[in-house]
Parts: structure tokens; C-alpha cells; sequence
């Protein structure tokens, strides 16, 4: 079947020029095998009545969508790693694959891609990516979207029929290509490589485009540097804070992991919490906790004071300060926000609503190992409502304890949010879904040994009963 007529192409990075991306070629795979289709994400863009055939030919093989893009592109850019300085980055195992517009909200998003094949970037690697690494990856933006965190979506998850030699992962291993739905792939590390090179034209031209394409609101911004970064900010300290509140460790915060619109992607070694603990890595390599659970506020401020250094080449230093320093107000309210929504409460107001954010970290802190970190949001959701659900269940001695009073008398302040639903079967059950390393483990390993699916695709439906419990499924602006 054809695209959907609410498909609306509008490739317009491919305009920027040479100097932004490389034109390149998909690799050629010996087999394509669905193993995840995002039929929600498709019907976004218009996409979801391609047949089975079509979408093997547009996400293996990729060929071109209609009125889009005529060839891949391995978008150019640098980047700081673990606050190293990389200029030998780039798009090494992607590409941008086509820009669309969202039906809804008429947003402009990216098809890119991960394990399509060697580009210019690639250095010495393969380009491929695992299949088991395109698994982890649908999990982590499937949980993510279902708790509100801005994410890219994962698209399409097709088995390439290739075996890979990983370090990492016993091997020969699967090899799988992988295709997500995100706002953008411009990425702090893109303005850095012109900074990098001297190229402030380059720069503006950037601005320019970030600002027409993103940001339409700051068209008539006296300094288009500065208020993008101002945005940016606002934007990335609101990411942030919702990472702390679903208890999410990105584990890889380098320059070229964070995009000018603040969505998370590229989902490598993440970790969901098990407890409240600020020095949980989610990265084996992270010996020194640099991105650990408690230091992602600072990780990404440090980055963004990255993206102000490039920008400082067309604007004045003192207003790209003042643009960065809002970002620590910006993260406490958002921070604030975020707890309230996850305990399924109506907000007090900033005040109030901070107050019962610093609780819950308090009340999880002194409870340690004793209260997971997901079952404290499923048990307390909707605050005094589920009061009785909470001290009656399987952490109801911990919650009687003297580190909990401070936070049951601030949820008391609070009245239940949208309290139908509290009555949906996910309530009733016994434990929240979580998604924690070993779950994630135990879902791999009978697709590894038999080629089983079901659990993981059991995984997937029970995250779509969670989302549609929480009922946070509107997409943030």
C-alpha cells in the first residue's frame, strides 16, 4: 500500500549543504526481518499503511520515501566524550534517513537510523549495531515515552541475518538494523565542530536554521544565538529533571548524545534505578560515576556551558551566561513538576510542590534497599487515595516508619489527580512494571537461544497498560 495522505515529507536539513553531511550508501543486508514495527509512531507521520514488503524496502534497504530525501545522510559534528574533546566524530553507524511532519502537532521529526552501515565517520568500526542492542534500545524509549520523558521513539527494528564480533556481548552475535522517530539529530556537538574549525558563518548559518526549523517563537530575537540557547536550556533542564523522576541513568551524557531540542536517544549502556542511589552508573566504563544517577543535573549543565563556548563565536559572552544561568532554577521547577505528575497529584503550587519532590527523595534516601525505586511511585500514585493500597501492601512496614512521615504529611497536601484512574486493573496488581537490568537480561535470553519473542513482545504490551494508566501520554511542547 501507499503512504497514508497525512504523510507530508519536508526534507529541509539536506538544504544546509555539504559542509553539514556526507550523501552515503545503506549497507547492503543479506536477509530483513521485522522484529518491531511501531504502528503508534507510524500512524504519527503517516506511515503505518505501508505493507510488510514496503517497510523492509524503506527500513533495510532504505529506500527513499516519497518526495523526501533522494539519499541518506551522515550528519557532520564533534563532540566532547566523558569531557574529552573528539573531533574525529560524526555519524559513524547512521544517517539521517527523511524529515516528516508529525499529524497532530505538525512538528517537524527525523528517521534516523543506527547500525545502517559504514560512513565517513565511521573510523575503524563496522557500522552495524546488534540486535540485542536494538532490543535494549526499544525497551528504553517504550518505558521512557510511557513515563513522559521527552525520547525519541523507536521506529522500526529490522534482523539483518549479519553475525557481528562484539567485545561486549558473546559473539558472533545478531546483527539488526534500527530506525527511530526523533524532533532532530542537531546535535551541541554540530555547532561545536564549527567552532572547532573557525567557521562562525557556518555557525550562524546553523542558527539560522535551528531557529526557522525549532524555534519559530524566536524568529524576531535581536540575538538568534542567545535565545536559542536560552530555549535549549529551558528545554534540556526539563529533560533532565524527568530522568530523576523515572529513575533513569542515560550513562553516555556526551556532547554529541544531546540534541538542540532536549530529547534523549541513542540509548547504549542505560540503566533503570533499583533504589534511590546518586552514584549509580549505568555505564561499566564510568569508573569515575562522571554521569552517575546524581550527577546528570551537572552533566548536561556542563554540556550546555559547551554549546555556549561554540555559540560564543557569534554572540556576546555575558548573555550566553545569563542564558545558562537560568538553568538551575529551571531544573528545580521542572524537577518539581515531574515528582508531582509520577505520584498522580494535583500540583500545591511551586512551593508545595518542591516540598514534596524533596520528601520523596528524602523518604527513598533513608529507606535504601528496602523500597524499590518504581514501587514507590505505583504504591503512592494518586497520593492519599492510595493510602490504604500502600499500607496495606508489600512495603507497608517501611512506609510506617519514621522515613516516611515527613512525605505522607506533604502527599496529604495534595488531592488525587484524575483519580479514575486508580480503578484500572494496573493498580490492582500486586508490583509495578520496571525495567531493570536482569529483567532486561531475562527477556534477551530466549530470544537469543530460541529465537522466542514472546516475552519481549508480553514486555512491550504491559508498558503500553502502564502508559495508558498513567495516563501521561501527552507528548511535551
Amino acid at each position: 500500500m501507499p503512504v497514508s495522505p497525512l504523510y507530508r515529507p519536508d526534507p529541509r536539513f539536506m538544504t544546509l549543504g555539504p559542509e553539514f553531511a556526507d550523501a552515503v550508501e545503506p549497507a547492503d543486508f543479506p536477509q530483513a526481518i521485522i522484529r518491531f514495527r511501531n504502528a503508534r509512531a507510524a500512524a504519527s507521520v503517516g506511515l503505518e499503511t505501508l505493507s510488510d514488503a514496503e517497510w523492509r524496502g524503506h527500513f533495510a534497504r532504505f529506500e527513499p520515501l516519497p518526495n523526501n530525501q533522494p539519499r541518506p545522510l551522515a550528519m557532520r559534528y564533534h563532540g566532547h566524550q566523558f569531557r574529552v574533546y573528539n573531533p574525529d566524530l560524526g555519524d559513524g553507524r547512521g544517517f539521517l534517513f527523511a524529515q516528516l511532519r508529525e499529524v497532530e502537532t505538525d512538528r517537524l521529526l527525523d528517521l534516523g537510523t543506527k547500525g545502517s552501515g559504514q560512513t565517513p565517520w565511521s573510523r575503524t568500526a563496522d557500522g552495524r549495531l546488534t540486535l540485542k542492542g536494538g532490543v535494549r534500545e526499544v525497551l528504553a524509549t517504550a518505558m521512557l515515552e510511557a513515563l513522559r520523558v521527552p525520547t525519541s521513539r523507536t521506529f522500526s527494528l529490522i534482523e539483518t541475518g549479519e553475525h557481528l564480533q562484539r567485545s561486549d556481548e558473546p559473539s558472533p552475535t545478531r546483527g539488526a538494523v534500527m530506525t527511530r522517530l526523533s524532533h532532530s539529530h542537531i546535535r551541541f556537538g554540530t555547532f561545536q565542530r564549527h567552532a572547532a574549525v573557525d567557521r562562525p558563518d557556518l555557525i550562524a548559518v546553523l542558527i539560522d536554521h535551528v531557529v526557522e526549523t525549532y524555534y519559530p517563537d524566536l524568529i524576531a530575537a535581536s540575538d538568534r544565538a542567545v535565545a536559542v540557547l536560552a530555549a535549549v536550556v529551558e528545554r534540556s533542564a526539563r529533560l533532565t529533571a524527568r530522568w530523576m523522576a523515572a529513575g533513569f541513568v542515560h550513562g553516555v551524557l556526551n556532547t554529541d548524545n544531546m540534541n538542540i531540542t532536549a530529547e534523549s536517544f541513542d540509548y547504549g549502556p542505560y540503566r533503570f534505578l533499583p533504589k534511590n542511589d546518586p552514584g549509580f552508573v549505568a555505564a561499566y566504563f564510568d569508573q569515575h560515576g562522571l554521569y552517575s544517577f546524581g550527577r546528570q543535573p551537572e552533566a548536561v549543565f556542563w554540556n550546555l556551558r559547551q554549546l555556549a563556548g561554540a555559540l560564543s563565536l557569534v554572540s556576546a559572552q555575558q548573555p550566553l551566561a545569563d542564558a545558562l544561568n537560568g538553568f538551575a532554577a529551571a531544573y528545580r521547577r521542572a524537577l518539581a513538576t515531574a515528582m508531582v505528575e509520577r505520584l498522580g497529584v494535583v500540583s500545591g503550587g511551586e512551593e508545595d510542590d518542591a516540598a514534596l519532590a524533596n520528601a520523596a527523595f528524602g523518604a527513598l534516601a533513608e529507606a535504601g534497599e528496602a523500597v524499590r525505586w518504581e514501587p514507590f511511585f505505583f504504591d503512592w500514585f494518586g497520593g492519599a487515595a492510595s493510602e490504604k493500597r500502600a499500607m496495606s501492601g508489600a512495603r507497608a512496614a517501611f512506609y510506617k516508619g519514621e522515613a516516611f512521615i515527613d512525605f505522607r504529611r506533604h502527599l496529604a497536601g495534595h488531592a488525587c489527580d484524575r483519580p479514575a484512574r486508580l480503578a484500572l486493573d494496573y493498580f490492582a496488581a500486586p508490583e509495578p512494571e520496571e525495567l531493570l537490568y536482569d529483567q532486561i537480561e531475562a527477556l534477551w535470553a530466549p530470544i537469543a537461544a530460541h529465537d522466542d519473542w514472546t516475552a519481549f513482545e508480553a514486555k512491550l504490551a504491559r508498558i503500553e497498560t502502564a502508559r495508558a494508566a498513567w495516563g501521561l501520554d501527552t507528548r511535551l511542547k
